[in-house]
């Protein structure tokens, strides 16, 4: 497991090479061990897909270089477990985004063909991020990996399904965004009124759940 310094108290953990199932799991196992047994002057850490950032208490641990080794082996060395399996939440989508066109083109296919390798896939919310309940979802088929826009809207509406890079999701929030709108769905990714025991429970999809698309339109 590689590390950097990252500023006077942070450190960065490398912990897998490429996004997918296998660096989803090893990530998790990391995420439940600093939960479980933080280490001494922890303040937090952000996961990210391949990457974990952690922050020390200055006065407690000056130097996090100084303790990345031997945290950074005792984390490689986690047993990653096979990930459980999850009911499909199946999630309606309308395939008329402003962008669909453009992912077509860009991508050498039809319309039709777009919606269809998009909604044909079960995907993995790999993370959340970007705005409240904002679910990456991976994998997306290569087929569909197209650059963001060269310009980012000022407003795209909450609900857009839209495709950035090799992930595709969901904008929780009316909000500005690069990705490109393929579609549109009415579930409430991010509803603060759905607040229950958890904090989390206001998000519709949570780190690990698995999600597919089902057309209203094609």
């Amino acid at each position: 497991m590689d590390w950097i310094s990252y500023g006077p108290h942070a450190v960065l953990l490398k912990f897998a090479g490429a996004v997918g199932e296998e660096a989803f799991a090893r990530c998790q196992a990391v995420v439940a061990e600093l939960e479980q047994n933080p280490p001494i002057g922890l303040i937090e850490f952000v996961q990210g897909f391949t990457t974990m950032l952690l922050e020390f208490d200055p006065s407690i641990v000056p130097d996090p270089a100084s303790i990345a080794p031997e945290l950074a082996a005792k984390l490689e060395g986690l047993p990653v477990v096979e990930l459980p399996p999850t009911p499909v939440l199946e999630i309606p989508v309308a395939y008329d985004g402003p962008d669909l066109d453009r992912v077509a083109k860009l991508r050498d296919l039809t319309r039709r063909e777009v919606c269809e390798l998009h909604s044909t896939q079960i995907y993995r919310v790999y993370l959340l991020g970007f705005s409240p309940g904002f679910p990456y979802l991976g994998d997306l088929d290569p087929r569909l990996h197209t650059p963001r826009l060269p310009s980012p809207r000022p407003k795209v509406r909450a609900g857009s399904v839209a495709i950035g890079g090799e992930h595709t999701g969901i904008y929780s929030v009316e909000s500005p965004g690069g990705w490109n709108v393929i579609g549109h769905t009415p579930e409430k990714i991010f509803d603060p009124a759905r607040k229950g025991s958890e904090e989390l429970d206001m998000f519709l999809l949570k780190p690990g759940d698995r999600v597919k698309f089902v057309p209203e339109n094609i």
